[in-house]
């Protein structure tokens, strides 16, 4: 069983726990064409592409000016314990052991707009590309076009390694879109979460963002390899709806 989890917008290289195991990302090469386009845009010119204030895009310049291609880990961090928004709040590390790491790095997989696919230990420069940023680049418009089937490729790989074919998706629907479902032999189960408020649910992002890390967590901690048991996830109140789940959305609701 494989997991699929978003990047967060956020970074904390300087808190960052650093873990024993390591390795390093799998797409560096394409990651450093992108970042070789990013170098031309001038700060306005990041600003409108990326939608990000002028504060945000000045620390990308920077950012993009010393990033490196090669391993270099007094500037890197571990991709799991570097993002640091919500998700990554609910998935927590700060307690994790070298056992939940290794479980963690065989089924967990981080999308990015810049890396394309990472492994939870893969050391990372920092940066900031959202998948759906529209970046021309040689192959088209955008990032889903530079990636092609890449990122697939790449996920059906780890997926036959394990003779497996569960893929579940608590990515959002942003870096989903990078994923081409019909070239992948698996079945993608996708957990929705909801809040309960005067007796109607509805999807909180903010939320839903924390939960997916969460669940992330559940998983992980347990060392759970077959999807049924992901209906027993109750953290924070959640628990399995059945008269909102419709075949592989498998929704959890709460309030």
């Amino acid at each position: 069983m494989l997991l699929l989890l978003s990047p967060a917008k956020t970074l904390d290289f300087k808190n960052a726990r650093i873990v024993a195991q390591k390795s390093f990302p799998e797409f560096s090469s394409q990651a450093s064409q992108l970042i070789q386009l990013l170098k031309k845009y001038s700060i306005p010119e990041l600003m409108e592409m990326m939608d990000i204030s002028d504060k945000l895009a000045l620390l990308n310049v920077s950012r993009f000016k010393i990033w490196q291609k090669e391993p270099n880990e007094n500037l890197m961090r571990q991709a799991i314990c570097a993002f640091n928004g919500e998700a990554y709040t609910g998935l927590n590390v700060s307690d994790w052991t070298d056992v939940d790491f290794t479980f963690a790095q065989e089924h967990l997989r981080i999308l990015s707009g810049l890396y394309g696919v990472l492994r939870p230990l893969d050391f990372i420069s920092p940066y900031r590309l959202e998948m759906g940023t529209k970046l021309p680049n040689k192959k088209g418009e955008n990032l889903y076009v530079f990636w092609g089937n890449q990122i697939t490729k790449n996920i059906g790989s780890q997926l036959k390694a394990q003779d497996d074919n569960f893929l579940i998706n608590l990515a959002s629907n942003e870096y989903f879109k990078a994923i081409r479902p019909k070239e992948l032999k698996a079945e993608i189960i996708t957990p929705i979460f909801k809040e309960g408020k005067n007796g109607q649910f509805s999807v909180v992002s903010i939320f839903a963002k924390k939960a997916r890390g969460m669940m992330s967590r559940y998983i992980i901690k347990n060392q759970i390899l077959r999807p049924q048991q992901i209906k027993e996830f109750s953290e924070s109140g959640y628990s399995y709806n059945d008269r909102f789940s419709k075949g592989n959305e498998w929704v959890f609701t709460r309030g």
